[in-house]
């Protein structure tokens, strides 16, 4: 059974690209489309998602919510949210994959109107999704809490955060989200700056910021050409120098550039190309147990920047500068 929860809007019996009430859903895994039957009860919902958490009585179990980017129908989000489980699974990961669907336009000219959607749908993430999170984590919590976030997904879950720390009773509350993952994130890289309020709250709120960019992503130049005079975007540049010591910055220029080849030239896949490539599902596996510090992941190596790199298939690399560092093209 895969679980989401949607704020798109009821078409008939399927659900449209406008804004509408949560929906709290459980697909069976040979359903391709959701459809109003698959809808239960919120309590029902948050009771079945910590129940595949994985916990047992030595280890917490984890959670690990998908938000998805622009132009993104519903299929193609449930699609993803599937390659994204079974990539975790296949190395070892033992948790439930949630995913968050909300009103992407599905073309690309929708961009605006996409962006206008998050805004709204941030609100949404955290009404229906972050302040019953908040509720849960008791003191004897028996799960941790992940974020996976793409493109302008990111912008929505940074957005939701904000929210809930201007919410008196949720900023109240003890809550904290374990590891963030932002993947191509389509926002400014200097919001990400020690101190600024744009992401005081995000970082605040979690225990690690892992930042997944690559300076080939395509649609995040045209991203920029939308902005004219506006900063660049953190997915395509990284994160800013004088960025928190919560934030990890993983260059995947190399790795793609080197390997896309495998990945196909079908439109986007410079900016969504992560979501194919196992070495990546590897990495995240390691970021969402925790268990490792950043710089002995075995799927990284340092850049010539003295920055972290993803890399391919092989040894673990040393954790200490390698005499062949991996070039970072983008600094």
């Amino acid at each position: 059974m895969d679980y989401f929860f949607s704020v798109r809007g009821r078409s008939g019996d399927g659900y449209s690209n406008s804004l509408g009430g949560a929906k709290y859903l459980a697909i069976p895994g040979d359903v391709t489309r959701a459809i109003r039957s698959h809808e239960i009860s919120r309590t029902a919902f948050f009771r079945a998602v910590q129940d595949k958490a994985g916990a047992t009585d030595t280890d917490k179990g984890n959670i690990v919510f998908f938000v998805h980017g622009f132009n993104t129908d519903q299929w193609d989000m449930l699609e993803r949210h599937r390659k994204i489980r079974d990539g975790l699974m296949a190395h070892g990961f033992k948790g439930c994959v949630v995913s968050f669907d909300w009103p992407s336009d599905g073309f690309v000219l929708g961009y605006n109107a996409d962006r206008r959607d998050a805004r709204l749908s941030a609100d949404r993430l955290f009404k229906d999704g972050i302040t019953h999170v908040a509720r849960a984590q008791e003191p004897d919590c028996r799960f941790n809490i992940h974020v996976l976030a793409h493109s302008m997904g990111c912008f929505l879950v940074r957005e939701a955060f904000d929210f809930a720390d201007d919410d008196h009773a949720t900023a109240q509350q003890s809550w904290t989200v374990s590891q963030i993952a932002f993947v191509a994130a389509d926002i400014t890289s200097k919001s990400m700056a020690e101190g600024n309020p744009k992401s005081s709250s995000l970082l605040r709120r979690s225990t690690r910021l892992t930042n997944y960019y690559s300076p080939f992503d395509e649609v995040l130049s045209i991203s920029e050409t939308k902005r004219i005079g506006v900063s660049r975007r953190l997915g395509r540049v990284g994160l800013p120098d004088d960025h928190s010591q919560k934030a990890v910055n993983l260059y995947c220029g190399h790795y793609f550039d080197t390997h896309r080849a495998e990945f196909g030239t079908s439109a986007g896949i410079s900016h969504r190309w992560y979501f194919e490539a196992p070495r990546f599902y590897e990495d995240l596996f390691h970021t969402f147990e925790g268990k490792l510090d950043r710089n002995v992941i075995p799927t990284r190596a340092m850049t010539d920047h003295w920055n972290l790199a993803l890399v391919s298939d092989g040894p673990a690399p040393d954790p200490t500068p390698r005499p062949d560092p991996i070039p970072d093209h983008n600094r």
